[in-house]
């Protein structure tokens, strides 16, 4: 697997530069898909936005999707018919789009979409994450097929959650991309 077959999904508002998920496109070469509105994410066009870069791309794809970009995961691949791209997908983090502080900003993203992916998955979630209770974590790794990874009080698993590149998530992703 290339390195620019790896795709940083990111959520709301991107990735700053001491996200883990920017320190990995900066050290490893992974593509990040860039959306064009970090600040008021529109699902379509963040489902537009991913399709039309796995098909410029050759080979397998595995995605490493951060907060929303889990749900962007869950809502493409319920409509697309290209999922045979994708070879596994690593969710850190799901942002729960429905909670009550973030519906009124993420209004397109609702109703959640909650099936099975049709490829392999790891759901990496905290117990204290300020966007996603562990529940909630669970209701989405059960709905979408998941091996379910709890780290434990990490927040929202971010730069604020002190992981530097995170070795620990490098390895979960090198479980999947060795599928």
């Amino acid at each position: 697997m290339t390195p620019e077959n790896i795709l940083i999904l990111p959520g709301w508002q991107n990735s700053g530069p001491a996200h883990w998920q920017s320190l990995w496109q900066a050290q490893f070469g992974y593509t990040r898909v860039e959306q064009h509105d970090w600040m008021h994410p529109l699902r379509g066009d963040w489902m537009g936005r991913l399709e039309e870069v796995l098909l410029s791309l050759d080979g397998p794809v595995v995605l490493v999707a951060h907060s929303l970009g889990c749900q962007l995961v869950a809502a493409w691949a319920a409509h697309s018919s290209h999922t045979r791209l994708v070879k596994a997908a690593l969710l850190v983090a799901p942002g729960d789009a429905e909670c009550e502080e973030l519906r009124p900003v993420l209004s397109s993203w609702s109703p959640l979409v909650l099936k099975t992916l049709p490829f392999a998955s790891t759901l990496v979630a905290s117990s204290d994450d300020p966007y996603c209770s562990p529940e909630r974590s669970t209701q989405f790794a059960k709905a979408w097929g998941s091996r379910l990874v709890n780290m434990g009080a990490r927040g929202h698993i971010n730069a604020e959650s002190g992981l530097g590149d995170w070795p620990a998530g490098q390895a979960l992703l090198q479980e999947l991309t060795n599928i």
